[in-house]
Parts: structure tokens; sequence; C-alpha cells
């Protein structure tokens, strides 16, 4: 099994920050807008963010949630691993606001489909957005697609993406690695 760096702590940041920038641009002062981290990987990307545009950009008041999609996963109950639930933490409603939807790598679009319906039970949104770090674009089961993207990767086969956190593994890095 080999792995080979896709994205560097630094280029990583590079990417958080225009992220950051894309989603200022389009929200300007996220009064109508909510971040939505999916656990359990994309609260850390959601998290990141979050703290770019506050400390960054001035932005003074940014809700921000965690939503664990797990009970409304369609591969629920399918295969032999259990699940593990995460923590769902929105302490807001998103009835008419702008749902921006974050996760670290959106590859079959599956998780996306469980978050469109696990966000329901907060409201019913203006409009929802998707960002994600890392795009494996020859992937996709369901035809879902990221507003905001922070790399495109061709990953085929037997090649998947494993992202890494300081908060979670000790260093920020992005692999792509050989089956």
């Amino acid at each position: 099994m080999g792995q080979r760096v896709l994205l560097s702590e630094k280029e990583i940041n590079i990417i958080l920050h225009r992220l950051a920038c894309q989603l200022l641009e389009n929200h300007l002062d996220f009064k109508d807008t909510v971040l939505i981290g999916l656990q359990p990987r994309g609260i850390f990307v959601a998290k990141r963010l979050m703290q770019i545009l506050k400390e960054e950009y001035g932005v003074a008041h940014i809700h921000t949630g965690f939503l664990d999609i797990t009970f409304y996963r369609d591969d629920f109950r399918r295969g032999d691993k259990v699940l593990e639930a995460n923590k769902t933490d929105i302490d807001f409603l998103v009835e008419d606001k702008k749902v921006v939807l974050i996760d670290d790598v959106l590859y079959t679009g599956r998780s996306i489909r469980a978050a469109l319906t696990a966000i329901q039970s907060f409201g019913r949104p203006k409009e929802i957005e998707l960002l994600t770090l890392i795009d494996r674009r020859f992937s996709r089961h369901l035809p879902i697609q990221p507003n905001y993207r922070g790399r495109q990767v061709d990953a085929i086969n037997d090649e998947k993406v494993k992202v890494l956190w300081k908060e979670n593994e000790g260093k920020d890095v992005v692999y792509l690695v050989k089956g």
C-alpha cells in the first residue's frame, strides 16, 4: 500500500483561506447564512473556516453547527461494520437561511444526500450550498456537485483520499493512498 502527499499543511492553509474568501464574497456579513460541518470530519473544515472568517476578515458572528448523518445514510445497517453515531450540535433554526454544508471529501455524494434529508429537521432552508476540501470527481453515484471546492482529485479504482487534521491526527496533510 503506497501513498503520496496530495496537499501539505501549507497548501491546505492556502486552500482554506481561498475558500473563506469565496464564502465572504458570496455571503458578506453572514447575517442570513449558516455553516454546517458534517460529522465526523467536515467539522474540522467548518471550524477552520469559521476561525479564518472571524480572525482575519472580522466577520463578527457566524452561526456554525455540526450535523450527524449516521441514521440518514442509505447504507445504515447494510454492512457488517456497525456505524457509530456522532453528535449533532445545531442550536439554531435554518428556516429561510442560506445553509453551507461543509465536508472534507466529496466522494459518491451519498453523505451529502443524507445531509440534505437530515437538515430538514432544523427548518426549511432558503438555499443550500456545498463546500468540500477535496472533490473526487470520477466517483459520484449521485448528481451532486460542490459550489466551493478546495482541490479536485482524479482518484481511480482502489485509490482513496485520506485527510489528516492537527486536531485529530496531529498534523494537516492529505494523502492519495493506493489500496
